[in-house]
């Protein structure tokens, strides 16, 4: 641990601050409790050095699954939460999504563009947060990708599917947890092959799935990130003339509402800022922003590449690890499973193109 960084402590502070006190006045009372689990995220991914990129090129180059079966941790303990809360209680909405040609597609494009960006989607934020310039590339290019993904959804919805599957649907609150459960068993005893979580995985994971947890409660909505980056470059270009209220993924009343409202009013996008500032924190504390580390035009070209992949892909798919994996798997939704099966082909086509743009394949 370096020594800390005033001036990103100061940022950190400042932004945090701003953000609170522009939440205050919108009619949902919910926010200011998203905004604060979304800090603690961003501090804990900081904090305890965990990301999804690189266990899954942990897994195809060195033949190393922990960190893989560390991140099957954060559904389970969400799960625990989010199934019987949803199941119990009114109010409250899970990710439920078809799986499809469409998916399928959707997920290898991000795992693509997550491996040549160097990042997944709450990868980016987190080490935009830390100082990175290439996140700071990656991460415009990952909104505009994922306007560009809603444009092609009505396309992807004329691909082969299968109608979706919901746990707690078919099983119930208590019977939908316990099947959850035990399929997220059968991936980690598929994926570990009887090799052990080190501890400090096992206890990353389940401090960021409770904060999944503790998200879903505030929110009413499993943790997502993909809608607040797609709503980030929407937002801009309404302003500059696109009719994008007039396309299919922005007539669905969450969607509309949110294009319609303001920025900080949305869920996800609210959660992004915390996210990001909650990173800027933690390693502004620790001393271990990456502001000084250059970046070619290898790197910046991989970046751009990758975030535009990853927002078409997240569109695609349902969202990104955290959505679509975490959040349809969390909700009971055979999707989430399905993805994280299918991230794996792109990471693989992904992995061997990072030389090109300056990256190691390890």
């Amino acid at each position: 641990m370096g020594r800390p960084h005033l001036a990103g402590l100061a940022l950190a502070g400042a932004g945090g601050a701003a953000v609170l006190a522009a939440t205050l006045p919108l009619a949902d009372r919910a926010l200011p409790a998203i905004f604060a689990v979304a800090l603690l995220l961003g501090a804990a991914f900081a904090w305890l050095d965990f990301g999804f990129a690189g266990g899954f090129r942990a897994l195809l180059e060195e033949g190393d699954p922990r960190p893989v079966g560390a991140s099957l941790v954060i559904p389970a303990v969400a799960a625990l939460v989010i199934l019987p809360v949803a199941g119990l209680a009114e109010g409250y909405v899970r990710y439920i999504a078809p799986v499809g040609l469409q998916l399928l597609i959707g997920a290898a494009m991000f795992g693509l563009g997550m491996q040549v960006a160097n990042g997944c989607g709450s990868g980016v934020l987190v080490a935009a947060g830390q100082g990175s310039r290439r996140m700071f590339v990656a991460l415009p290019f990952f909104c505009l990708g994922g306007v560009l993904g809603a444009l092609l959804l009505p396309m992807g919805a004329m691909l082969p599917a299968f109608e979706a599957i919901d746990l707690l649907e078919l099983l119930g609150p208590w019977g939908g947890l316990l099947a959850t459960e035990a399929l997220l068993g059968v991936f980690a005893i598929a994926f570990l092959r009887g090799r052990p979580l080190p501890w400090p995985a096992l206890r990353a994971g389940a401090v960021i799935g409770a904060l999944a947890a503790l998200l879903f409660l505030a929110s009413g909505t499993p943790w997502g990130i993909t809608t607040g980056l797609t709503l980030w470059a929407a937002k801009p270009l309404q302003a500059l003339g696109w009719d994008l209220a007039a396309q299919p993924f922005w007539q669905v009343d969450w969607a509309r509402d949110a294009l319609a409202g303001p920025v900080l009013a949305n869920h996800a996008s609210l959660s992004d800022i915390g996210l990001v500032l909650g990173a800027l924190a933690a390693s502004a504390w620790q001393g271990g922003l990456r502001h000084r580390v250059r970046l070619g035009w290898r790197g910046a070209l991989g970046a751009a590449l990758g975030g535009l992949l990853m927002g078409v892909g997240a569109r695609l798919s349902a969202g990104c690890n955290v959505g679509a994996f975490i959040g349809g798997a969390a909700s009971g939704s055979l999707h989430g499973f399905v993805w994280l099966l299918a991230v794996i082909p792109g990471c693989w086509i992904g992995i061997r193109l990072r030389p090109v743009f300056g990256l190691p394949r390890r």
